[in-house]
């Protein structure tokens, strides 16, 4: 039930990613950005150095730092720490407990770490449409694009990137950032995603969308 021990592996490279089956594109007039779960309890069981981690990490910071640029709405998903069985539901029969009640494991690596004017989303289930007014917060801002990076690809990105396509959302999944368990169950997530419900591409593209128009509110 405790979260597997994560062994090194390289991320998916642009050859390699699924091909898209819709036209879709980011619009930074449209989009949001999600960071998912990047929490520490959740990362500790990645190698601290090396791939997936850290480059997933440093890309996105990337992201964020082009999302806030353009204007785009940055939105983190966390999970409370010591949850209640009742709280936990089915989670607890799956995953155990979850987070400890321990500030540094709730908390984001500084790099990553929510900025002012960021929106924080109480995370319950897999999908952070769930429980939550996600939903409701992109609605008002008039987004219906939602750009996914974070942990883990084949649970929580997977669930959420699927959620939206039933909400009429465009999700887009960031292929190298986002990591998993392993490089076989992250390449099966961004499949699935692309086959069913999303646009899987890489930081390099979506960054070329933001750019454009940060450069154009500059």
């Amino acid at each position: 039930m405790a979260l597997p021990a994560i062994a090194p592996y390289p991320l998916p490279l642009p050859a390699e990613l699924p091909p898209r089956r819709v036209p879709w594109q980011v619009d930074p007039a449209r989009a949001a950005l999600l960071v998912h779960d990047l929490q520490h309890y959740f990362l500790s069981a990645f190698p601290p150095a090396g791939p997936p981690l850290e480059p997933v990490l440093a890309n996105t910071a990337r992201l964020l730092a082009a999302a806030r640029a353009a204007g785009v709405p940055v939105f983190h998903s966390h999970q409370r720490g010591g949850q209640s069985p009742e709280q936990r539901g089915l989670q607890l029969d799956f995953w155990g407990p979850g987070l400890p009640a321990d500030e540094h494991a709730q908390a984001m690596p500084a790099a990553v770490a929510p900025a002012p004017g960021d929106r924080l989303v109480l995370k319950w289930k897999y999908s952070a449409f769930v429980r939550t007014d996600l939903a409701e917060q992109l609605a008002a801002l008039g987004r219906d694009q939602l750009v996914i990076a974070g942990v883990y690809a084949h649970i929580g990105v997977q669930m959420t990137a699927a959620d939206a396509w039933q909400r009429d959302l465009q999700a887009f999944v960031v292929a190298d950032a986002v990591a998993d368990f392993s490089a076989e169950q992250h390449h099966e997530a961004l499949r699935w995603t692309a086959g069913k419900c999303g646009v899987v591409l890489e930081t390099a593209r979506v960054l070329e969308r933001l750019s454009a128009h940060g450069d154009a509110l500059g």
